[in-house]
């Protein structure tokens, strides 16, 4: 496919599907940029106009993601994070936009160095990039698939100028709250999703029990001296969340999807698929498979029996 196909297809992507789920994810670290302004009668060298600091944290972030398109599309998967690095990834961000959360509880700008605030705007926006929604990582494999560094440069580069415009806003609306008495508001919020981005993460590397396993509802057909399954990828998650499967007999799942969102891509047995796909996995003993959205929020269960 031409990079002008692919370009448009990703600013598509972006508008249409990318703005909610990035926004949710990643508008986490738009905090960072929204001081409050009395900060100009305290510092020597107050920090830049609002504009000027989104400008560079979207400059940023266009940056990180055309580069990791060219990436992606030059060698592939091979310069792809596994799913553990970037359950750490989130964990990371998630304290960082906790930090950010306190000091707009606080009230607090401290006047840190002329040079940091200069730096900070484009890093946090480059760091969006370690924290990928769930089209996010839809749109990397098409890059990899695309199988050219201009190409994969195109995709990317298109969808991340789909969800500016959303990313603006947001760091305006953020800019207000702090601005006034719901600045409180908007701290516990920004804290609630540092919070949230930390839980998706511990999720996403599987280190948190699960407590909460659904009982079986489906069972898999055998077919051939293999077990066959049936999976559905919804907004809400996995459908059926749980299926039983015999242990040391091949299994092959077909995830199906049924609505966009995070569960278009799913990391299963330690790799990242795009769904829909079809996954075949080797004779497995006894115990429960789990795997989980990109986002970490969603989990589903296969137990060999």
């Amino acid at each position: 496919m031409e990079a002008g196909a692919l370009f448009l297809s990703g600013l598509a992507a972006g508008l249409v599907a990318g703005t909610a789920s990035c926004t949710a994810v990643q508008g986490g670290l738009l905090v960072g940029l929204t001081g409050d302004s009395r900060c100009r009668d305290r510092c020597e060298h107050p920090p830049a106009p609002l504009a000027g600091r989104l400008a560079a944290f979207l400059a940023g972030r266009f940056a990180a993601y055309a580069l990791a398109g060219v990436l992606l599309g030059l060698v592939g998967s091979a310069v792809r994070l596994p799913p553990e690095a970037r359950a750490l990834l989130l964990v990371a961000a998630g304290i960082t936009v906790i930090v950010f959360a306190i000091r707009l509880l606080r009230r607090r700008d401290a006047c840190a160095p002329a040079a940091g605030r200069r730096l900070a705007p484009p890093l946090m926006g480059a760091a969006t990039i370690l924290v990928p929604c769930g089209v996010t990582m839809g749109m990397e494999l098409v890059a990899v698939s695309s199988g050219s560094p201009v190409a994969g440069a195109a995709v990317m580069a298109g969808f991340v100028l789909g969800t500016t415009p959303a990313f603006a806003l947001l760091g305006y609306v953020l800019r207000r709250l702090s601005r006034i008495r719901l600045s409180v508001v908007a701290g516990v919020v920004a804290l609630g999703v540092g919070l949230w981005t930390i839980g998706s993460g511990l999720s996403l590397g599987g280190w948190l029990p699960d407590v909460t396993t659904p009982a079986a509802a489906t069972t898999a057909q055998m077919s051939g001296g293999v077990q066959r399954l049936t999976i559905w990828a919804t907004r809400d998650g996995y459908r059926p969340a749980m299926v039983e499967a015999r242990a040391g007999v091949p299994v092959e799942i077909r995830f199906n999807l049924g609505e966009q969102g995070c569960t278009r891509t799913v990391t299963i047995a330690g790799r990242d698929v795009a769904v829909p796909a079809v996954v075949r996995l080797p004779p497995q003993p006894s115990g429960t498979l789990r795997y989980v959205c990109s986002m970490g929020m969603y989990t589903g269960f296969v137990r060999f029996s």
